[in-house]
C-alpha cells in the first residue's frame, strides 16, 4: 500500500531542467488544448468553452495562468456586458513548433483513421511536414504562414 511519501508533487522544483520549466508553465490537464484552440483562432471564453466541455472555472484558471505567464493576451471587446477575448503573445506563438510537433506525432502513432487536421501551407496550399517544411515548395515556414483545415480523422470520429 503507497503511504504519503508516493504523492506526486505538482511542481518540479528540484529540476535544473528546462522541459520541467516549460511543464510548470504548460503542463496543467487541458492547458495545451487551450493553446491548440487558440492556434485554431478560438478567441473567446464561450467558444473555449464550447469546443473543450471543460469546466468554466478550470477554464478560468488556465486563460488566467496562460496570461499571467505571458502566453496570452486579454483584450476587452465588449463594454456592456464586459466581455474579453484572448491572444496569442510573440512568446505564446513560440510554442507553435511544439505543439506542431505533438500533432504530427499524434497523427503518425494515434490517429488510426488519418490526421484529425491538415496543416497547410497558406501561399501555396501544401502540407507542412513535421520539420515544418512545406512538402510543395520547400519554404520554411511559422505559424502565420500556416492554415488548418479538417482532415479525414475529424469526420471518422465525429
Amino acid at each position: 500500500m503507497c503511504h504519503h511519501r508516493c504523492v506526486l508533487h505538482r511542481t518540479y522544483d528540484s529540476q535544473n531542467c528546462s522541459i520541467a520549466r516549460t511543464l510548470e508553465i504548460v503542463g496543467e490537464r487541458w492547458t495545451l488544448l487551450v493553446l491548440r484552440d487558440c492556434f485554431l483562432g478560438v478567441r473567446r471564453f464561450d467558444d473555449f468553452q464550447r469546443d473543450l466541455g471543460v469546466a468554466r472555472n478550470v477554464l478560468a484558471d488556465r486563460l488566467a495562468r496562460l496570461v499571467d505567464e505571458g502566453l496570452l493576451e486579454k483584450r476587452r471587446y465588449q463594454e456592456r456586458p464586459e466581455r474579453f477575448e484572448y491572444r496569442l503573445t510573440d512568446k505564446g506563438r513560440d510554442l507553435w513548433p511544439i505543439l506542431h510537433a505533438m500533432a504530427s506525432w499524434g497523427d503518425e502513432h494515434a490517429a488510426p483513421h488519418g490526421p484529425p487536421r491538415l496543416f497547410l501551407h497558406r501561399d501555396c496550399g501544401g502540407r507542412i511536414s513535421e520539420r515544418r517544411v512545406c512538402e510543395r515548395c520547400g519554404a520554411e515556414l511559422e505559424v502565420r504562414d500556416v492554415e488548418v483545415r479538417d482532415g479525414p480523422g475529424l469526420e471518422a470520429v465525429a
